[in-house]
Formats: structure tokens, sequence, C-alpha cells
């Protein structure tokens, strides 16, 4: 099988070094010449474009900053698409957009997943990220196989676009942590509590997530290094209002964080790191919400194992 890979940011470059370290056949692209070089230097191929990554591979995997993107790609692939090529949508995106462009790989007799990833950039390195994918049962169990060396849990949501949703509202759900964290530690420093002891309390605690464990740590470092940045949150939580707003769920929580964080946007700016949404209330209560002792960044230190389908 061969695979070709657009988009080699902070997941689909660590995405595609996974599938090189674990022997796939390998042609990337990506408009920066720089990580096209570091894969090939792994032993990938230059892919040149995505028209020639379309011709000449069997799998044809997207990992791209926003739907438009995605978008511009597709448009350059599609009137290549043949019978038996298969798209993979890894970015997250629209549930909508994935299905529609979707669509016309299978009218030209392709297929199309949407199979975003979720669980950091640490363990997307590692191959141990976990990994949704809606599509037909046949081609899941296809590319099985090919998701495996690049996530530990693979779960099959069902139809094409199913994916995407969950991923929006996985994502939703790590922003409303990462805010109410925030709050938390903040509040922590203000009442006089240590923030050594405020963060192993909340670990130990029914306060524990999986946000804090890895935000909050970055946060009390004072990187705020988490490999995200505000403008991708506020695209993420975007998506999950369309989402509500296309089933006609009234919302209450999510449109407060989205003005929470395009007021974070508006006074740091759209590429910062999106952990410093706590930035908000340090300067509003000039408190310093750091601490010794805790990491800069998070590094997955589990063993890289084979992933494994999720059943339900």
């Amino acid at each position: 099988m061969h695979v070709g890979f657009i988009g080699l940011g902070n997941v689909g470059g660590k995405l595609s070094g996974s599938l090189l370290r674990n022997g796939v056949k390998l042609s990337v692209h990506d408009l920066d010449k720089g990580l096209v070089n570091n894969l090939v230097t792994m032993g990938a191929a230059n892919g040149k474009n995505p028209q020639n990554i379309m011709e000449t591979c069997d799998v044809i995997i997207t990992c791209l900053p926003s739907p438009s993107a995605s978008n511009e790609v597709m448009q350059q692939m599609i009137d290549f698409v043949t019978t038996g090529k298969v798209w993979l949508e890894m970015s997250t995106t629209d549930e909508a957009e994935v299905r529609r462009l979707g669509a016309l790989v299978i009218e030209k007799g392709g297929a199309a997943v949407d199979c975003p990833v979720s669980g950091g950039c640490h363990r997307a390195d590692t191959g141990n990220i976990s990994i949704f994918s809606g599509c037909d049962r046949s081609t899941f169990e296809y590319i099985l196989p090919l998701l495996t060396k690049m996530g530990r849990k693979v779960l099959h949501t069902g139809e094409l676009g199913t994916a995407s949703i969950l991923k929006v509202i996985t994502n939703y759900l790590a922003t409303a942590n990462l805010v109410s964290c925030a709050e938390a530690l903040t509040v922590a420093k203000g009442a006089g509590v240590d923030l050594s002891v405020a963060y192993k309390a909340f670990s130990i605690s029914s306060g524990n997530s999986f946000v804090n464990e890895t935000e909050s740590q970055v946060i009390l470092n004072g990187s705020r290094d988490i490999s995200f940045t505000m403008d991708l949150v506020a695209k993420d939580i975007g998506l999950f209002q369309a989402v509500a707003d296309r089933a006609k769920i009234p919302l209450e929580l999510n449109p407060l964080l989205i003005s929470i964080f395009a007021d974070g946007i508006k006074r740091f700016g759209p590429r910062e790191l999106s952990p410093n949404i706590i930035k908000r209330l340090e300067e509003t209560t000039g408190l310093d919400i750091r601490a010794s002792g805790f990491p800069a960044q998070i590094v997955d230190d589990e063993p890289e194992e084979i992933g494994y389908e999720v059943t339900i």
C-alpha cells in the first residue's frame, strides 16, 4: 500500500512520522518545503503536489488546518480520483463539508473516510493517539491496519461524517475544561492555596481530567505550550456550534466559550497558545498562576504499541 500524506504540521508531521517508523511506503506534500524535506530525510518520497499524490498513491491522507484548506487541496485532486482510491480526512473539519467532498470522491469510484485524531500532539508523536473513523465497514476494515500504525485506540463511529461530529464535540468538552481549569487555578491562588497543592488535589479528586493532567501543568510551568493555538480553538468550537445549530439544539455554554476565545484572540492574537486564555484572568486579578516543578511540555512516556479497534 502506497500512502500519500498532505499536511505536515503539528499533528500531520507526527502522524506521517509514525507511518514511516512502521514501514509504510509514504509520499508527502506540504506548502512548507522544510517540513517536506524533514520527512524525506526520514525515508519518505517528495509527493510534489496533490495531483501527483492522488495519481500515484493508493490511500491519500489530508491533515489540514481548516475546511477551506481541505477543499482547496481536494479541488486539485478530484479529477484524478479513480476506482479503488481511498481518501482519509484526518483534519478537524465540518461534518457537512467532509460529506460533500466525500461524495465527490465516491462518485468517482473512490472511498472516503473522516478519521480525526484526539489525545494531544504528545501522543500523536508516539503513535498512541486515539482515532475516530467514519465510513462504511468494508472500507474501515481495509484501512484499519494503517490506522493502527498511527494510533493506539481506533473507533469506528459509523457513516462518513460521524467521526467529525464526535471530534468537534470532544474538542468542545476539552475547551470547556480548559476554561474551568484556568478559573479553578486562579481561584485557588486568590484564596491563598499553594498551587502545587491545588494541582495535586484536583488530580486525586473527582475534578481530575485529561485537560487538568496536561494543560494545567504547562499553565503552572508558565510555558503554556500545548502545541495548540487560540485560532484553532475558535475554529473547533465554531464547528461544534454549527453541528448544534443544524441539529436545532439550543446551547448556553458554548456561545460563552466562543466569546471568551474571541476576547482572548483580540487581546493576545490568534496564534497565542490556547492555555494562555488564563492570561485574561491573570491580567484582571494581577495574579501570577505559576508554580515550580511542572514541565514545560507534556511528553508521552508510554511505549509505542500497535493499535487496536475499540469495540462498542
